[in-house]
């Protein structure tokens, strides 16, 4: 009986690629410029977060740094007059998830409460 050779190529992950992704992101990177670094699709970085467990938690550990370095740039860009915030704040919203919502409750006495 013969070894059978997996099909298919073989990955291009390397784990030295976790410190790229770290490097990339602290500076305020996304996962779409980290692949294009690391020379794979978006795709390719999910399979590698679901194959490889230290990758999976550099990604996260990124995610949380590249977040930091934006809210960073907002904090600290407060007196500049050139600072675009609406594109910094349209940057939280679709890269982060913030969003303008208010909580709108009910109580039995048909009472508005907004929070």
């Amino acid at each position: 009986m013969r070894n059978k050779k997996p099909v298919g190529r073989p990955s291009k992950y390397r784990p030295e690629m976790c410190d790229v992704v770290i490097k990339l992101m602290k500076e305020g990177a996304s996962k779409c410029e980290v692949a294009a670094a690391l020379d794979v699709d978006d795709e390719t970085l999910i399979e590698w977060a679901k194959k490889y467990p230290e990758f999976s938690a550099t990604i996260k550990r990124a995610e949380q740094l590249s977040s930091a370095w934006w809210q960073r740039e907002g904090r600290t860009s407060l007196r500049d007059k050139s600072f675009s915030y609406v594109g910094w704040y349209m940057q939280m919203k679709n890269r982060f998830g913030w969003t303008d919502t208010q909580k709108v409750k009910l109580d039995g006495n048909l009472h508005i409460h907004i929070d």
